[in-house]
């Protein structure tokens, strides 16, 4: 077997873990009685784990561990801490199984990036293709709930996705003792402990600052999204409950092929250009589910657009990253759109979500007699709606890249923000 195809299996592995619980989170505390505060409280520990796990797995873990040692040790714990996180039913002990299963998956997500780029021949050529199997990862995982929920899912039902996610993690963590030996980078060459300091030193460049706020209102966007999709699919359009997660798995299939597809358009089209596009992929998908809900085909047929909506303004963005900021500092400016994508996104999208969801819902009592909590999701779903169109604005007024779209190596020999170029690298 191929170093490729095993680090392909590792990211089949590693996204699935996530991908079986992620779609399911909310609609399940929300059966489980919780209050939006804790649902929030809950949603948020993945933006504490992001935080933290930037600076334990760069600062700490990557210079103290093999890394696949270090995978196989949190993927085991964590799998243990899903365990408990489905034999909770009270909040407490949720939470606390929840937050320790977060602080332990999360490091993870760059650790396996960091397994990859080390055993790669060609990191730039082939890391796309090794990527793309959390993506298969994560629709590949999302069958085995037709057959494990319900049509009108209950409790005990639901609490499968983290008893799968909990059987992928066990897999996982015994797959990553045959990796190939990634050791430690204790005394790596050209890591700059001060990174951290001057990749934030270049918000101050104006179209470093608007990349960075347009970032974070499309991360809330994003996660709000998975807060709110599963609960709008089951309650308002009336898909089972069991093929509500095939349904959204419907998007990262769509980012297979768009993903593909995504250099030529940067090409023809530019950074700009290219991230509007996906932004403006949000607004539509969220106006569609505004005035669309009654008609199921179309609210699937809309998932599609999640692909262009992670293609083409989060991976675009990275890739912006690599192409544009100096290369001592890349790294660290990564994990710093990296914190608002996963960390500041999705806590501001866990308190922003739920709790337009209790303002813009009312009690009805239903034909049987029972009162249920009713959400206006039209009105909701103007929200992202208008954020988006917002986000779209910023860049369409204010973002000025150094360079139209990507740059041959030939064609620019020097980083885009070089000391002679638009910003000072910095001291």
């Amino acid at each position: 077997m191929t170093a490729s195809v095993r680090l392909f299996l590792m990211m089949v592995l590693q996204l699935a873990i996530w991908g079986a619980w992620a779609p399911k989170l909310f609609p399940y505390m929300g059966m489980l009685g919780f209050s939006s505060w804790q649902q929030s409280l809950v949603g948020s520990s993945w933006g504490v784990a992001a935080l933290v796990g930037i600076f334990f797995s760069n600062q700490f873990a990557d210079r103290n561990f093999a890394a696949e040692r270090f995978l196989a040790v949190s993927h085991l714990i964590g799998g243990l801490a899903l365990v408990g996180v489905a034999f909770s039913t009270s909040f407490w002990p949720f939470f606390a199984c929840y937050l320790l299963y977060s602080l332990l998956y999360v490091p993870t997500l760059s650790v396996s990036n960091s397994i990859a780029f080390a055993n790669l021949r060609d990191p730039a050529k082939d890391f796309g293709a090794v990527r793309m199997g959390g993506t298969i990862g994560w629709v590949l995982v999302s069958w085995p709930f037709i057959f494990l929920l319900g049509a009108h899912a209950t409790p005990d039902q639901v609490r499968w996705i983290f008893l799968v996610a909990a059987g992928v993690s066990f897999l996982a963590a015994a797959y990553s003792l045959t990796l190939p030996h990634t050791p430690a980078r204790k005394d790596a060459p050209g890591i700059d402990k001060l990174a951290w300091r001057r990749a934030l030193k270049l918000l101050g460049t104006p179209f470093v600052m608007v990349l960075f706020i347009v970032t974070f209102i499309d991360s809330v966007i994003h996660n709000g999204y998975f807060v709110v999709s599963d609960a709008f699919l089951t309650d308002r359009v009336g898909i089972a409950g069991n093929l509500s997660m095939v349904v959204l798995s419907l998007g990262q299939v769509a980012e297979v092929v768009t993903m593909f597809v995504l250099g030529g358009v940067l090409i023809r089209l530019g950074w700009k250009a290219t991230m509007i596009i996906g932004i403006l992929g949000h607004a539509a998908r969220f106006v569609v589910f505004a005035f669309f809900a009654d008609s199921i085909p179309v609210i699937v047929a809309v998932q599609l657009l999640h692909g262009v909506c992670y293609a083409f303004f989060f991976a675009t963005v990275y890739i912006f990253v690599d192409a544009v900021f100096p290369k001592d500092v890349r790294s660290s400016a990564q994990g710093l759109f990296n914190l608002l994508i996963l960390g500041v996104g999705n806590v501001v999208a866990s308190f922003l979500f739920p709790a337009l969801m209790g303002r813009l819902s009312q009690a009805v009592v239903g034909p049987d007699g029972v009162t249920k909590n009713v959400v206006d999701y039209s009105a909701l779903f103007l929200v992202p709606t208008g954020m988006a169109l917002v986000a779209v604005l910023l860049l369409a007024l204010f973002f000025r890249p150094p360079t139209r779209g990507p740059v041959s190596v030939e064609d620019a020999p020097g980083d885009a923000l070089a000391p002679d170029r638009s910003v000072q690298s910095a001291s």
